[in-house]
């Protein structure tokens, strides 16, 4: 169906928009032809690139990963390099005049165009060139003289950015550290307004919508990421000579008239910079490796793992990390001032204020005026005239001889390229009851809670297709000397985001997926199970603890199950721990009450720990008292991990 749609639009395209010709010269275009083909130049990986071929999984040959019509100029243009590259050598002889609404081939697949003249070296006289009016002034307009790669940290409560998401900064010529927010970005994302809801993932998984490029200013970028989603920045400015850069800046005008089919898993924002990015260098391959899925931190460390590709790395702490150090740096009494005078529970004159030294009282007036700043960011309308507030708030801070109590927010020891492999195995072994077993785990993407936390964000867990295998010893049960799927999760999320007096985030999760269930008739099948639920974190000053509390909901779907399915509800509580920089702990207790269908009163007391042996290598034991069904037994498993 998608064949069939892809022909029928691009007829419709040829007959609408096919471009006027002039005068061809028809010896002279065989000329190029016959000499591109002794030049090999369609298997060139310039051209492969320029055209985004990538070899088919299956048979044999490439296709193009752009799926608008108007990219490909030979109608089998998607499939075959040397057709496509024929024809866009005779589109270079269109008359077609530029204007708001068109351009000259030249001018639209204006990389290509250099490349081939570069090889072929055009004859003027044979084949005039065009001005390209249009790439000139936006060219002109970003005065380009280098490249950054800009990754936003990872963001749960929203569906497309719960991985984190990268894009590229064009620093202009005459800007500086303190100037770049009057940068352009290039991005690319999905064109849609879902991007939070679960409809977003849904139709992400099944290219669902058209992914296009854009280019906008930089500060409105930032404005989103840092100020309004709280996400920190990193930027790492590449190591590009201007030839490079030009040679990206060409292609993503050539991009910016098409669109691709957006896929939440591989062809998203992640994979497609990265193909824009590798026509700076003809040896770079930077897509190659991931024809499965690609996570937007996978795609930073196919930057920072390319020799000579960074030259600079600089962190930018969002808006509420610097307000979360500022109130570290205040006593409680400190704190609740900052609190009341934010509220406007007490006024800029309140007398316990004043009685402060005059640098305690800078420090609280700053932070009650960031406060208000991040609430409005937010769009939170708590107090009456917030802007009026913020006003009163900062001319008081003026009126104090005190240097700013601005505080010094330390660089992460892990950048988000440094952390652990996104992919998972485990090997490991253990005990269920009376019963030994050995289990093999694999988990495409990404992060648990458990899992070292450096590069990542804190309390957050996304885990995508993760599959459990066991295999239990002889025996006196009935899975005895039996190899078995014991689980497979497609969808795994938890966000843990600590609770304060300044920051009320709502903490929790929901998974789905099959897992073994206790039926009645002692069976254990593979039962659907939807889980999900809500509550709060806490977290101790220095970040070396959390704990939480869950109010959970809970189903089971299985024909084993009395009446086929159990409907439940109930609670979980439990506490993170890191006794060392390589060690945490993890203790936790579950409770559930099916009321519907096979009614049950299970209890889960746990405790894990993982101890990190390198980057992507960690040992792990699991150990745990649980009930179901009116069976008590003791489980306990220990793995290797292994990080990739």
């Amino acid at each position: 169906m998608r064949l069939i749609g892809q022909l029928i639009s691009f007829a419709v395209l040829l007959l609408s928009q096919t471009p006027t010709f002039g005068s061809i010269d028809d010896a002279y275009l065989a000329e190029l032809i016959a000499k591109s083909r002794q030049l090999r130049l369609a298997e060139k990986p310039e051209w492969l690139k320029l055209v985004h071929y990538v070899p088919n999984l299956i048979s044999p040959g490439v296709h193009g990963m752009v799926d608008g019509p108007e990219f490909y100029n030979a109608p089998d243009g998607k499939s075959n390099p040397q057709s496509e590259l024929e024809a866009t050598l005779a589109s270079f002889y269109s008359d077609t005049e530029e204007s708001d609404k068109q351009q000259n081939p030249q001018c639209l697949f204006l990389a290509r165009y250099v490349w081939l003249d570069e090889q072929l070296a055009f004859d003027p006289q044979r084949l005039p060139r065009r001005v390209c009016k249009r790439y000139q002034q936006w060219y002109g307009g970003l005065n380009p003289s280098g490249l950054t790669l800009i990754f936003a940290s990872a963001y749960l409560n929203n569906p497309s950015s719960m991985y984190g998401h990268p894009l590229l900064r064009v620093d202009a010529k005459d800007q500086d550290d303190h100037t770049r927010l009057l940068a352009y970005a290039i991005t690319f994302a999905a064109n849609t307004n879902e991007a939070d809801g679960i409809a977003f993932v849904v139709k992400g998984l099944f290219g669902g919508y058209p992914g296009v490029f854009s280019i906008m200013p930089y500060y409105l970028k930032v404005r989103e990421y840092s100020n309004l989603e709280n996400r920190d920045l990193w930027e790492y400015q590449m190591n590009l000579n201007p030839k490079e850069v030009d040679r990206v800046l060409r292609h993503t005008w050539e991009l910016g008239s098409t669109w691709y089919q957006y896929f939440f898993f591989d062809e998203n924002c992640a994979y497609h910079l990265l193909g824009l990015l590798q026509v700076a260098r003809p040896e770079l391959d930077l897509t190659g490796q991931f024809r499965w899925w690609l996570i937007p931190t996978d795609s930073v460390r196919s930057i920072t793992g390319q020799k000579d590709m960074v030259k600079k790395v600089v962190y930018r702490p969002s808006n509420a990390t610097v307000l979360g150090h500022r109130m570290k740096g205040l006593s409680e009494q400190e704190r609740r001032l900052a609190r009341d005078l934010s509220m406007k529970r007490i006024s800029v004159g309140d007398p316990v204020l004043r009685m402060l030294p005059v640098n305690r009282e800078a420090a609280v007036l700053e932070t009650s005026q960031d406060y208000v700043s991040y609430r409005r960011a937010l769009g939170k309308n708590d107090v009456a005239d917030p802007a009026g507030l913020a006003h009163e708030l900062l001319a008081a801070r003026s009126r104090l001889d005190a240097v700013a109590q601005t505080p010094e927010i330390p660089v992460p020891e892990v950048h988000p390229d440094q952390g652990h492999g996104s992919s998972r195995i485990d090997f490991g072994t253990g005990r269920k009851g009376d019963q030994s077993f050995q289990e093999l785990r694999a988990r495409a993407t990404y992060h648990d809670i458990m899992d070292a936390e450096g590069g990542y964000a804190r309390g957050a867990q996304t885990e995508f297709f993760s599959l459990a295998f066991r295999h239990y010893d002889s025996g006196n049960t009935q899975d005895s000397g039996s190899t078995r799927v014991e689980k497979f999760t497609p969808i795994n999320i938890l966000s843990l985001t600590p609770r304060d007096d300044f920051f009320e985030s709502m903490s929790w999760n929901l998974s789905a997926g099959w897992q073994r269930v206790r039926a009645a008739r002692g069976s254990e099948p593979l039962a659907f199970a939807l889980d999900g639920g809500a509550g709060g974190s806490w977290s101790n000053g220095n970040s070396t603890a959390l704990w939480y509390t869950l109010l959970d909901g809970s189903s089971r779907f299985n024909s084993d199950l009395v009446k086929g399915y159990a409907l439940g509800a109930g609670a979980s509580i439990g506490g993170l721990f890191d006794p060392g920089p390589r060690w945490r702990v993890h203790g936790y207790a579950r409770g559930m009450r099916y009321f519907l269908g096979q009614r049950d009163l299970p209890l889960t007391l746990g405790l894990e720990q993982r101890v990190s042996l390198g980057r992507n290598l960690a040992l792990r034991l699991d150990i745990a008292r649980n009930r179901e069904l009116e069976r008590t037994y003791n489980s306990g498993l220990m793995s290797m991990l292994f990080y990739f």
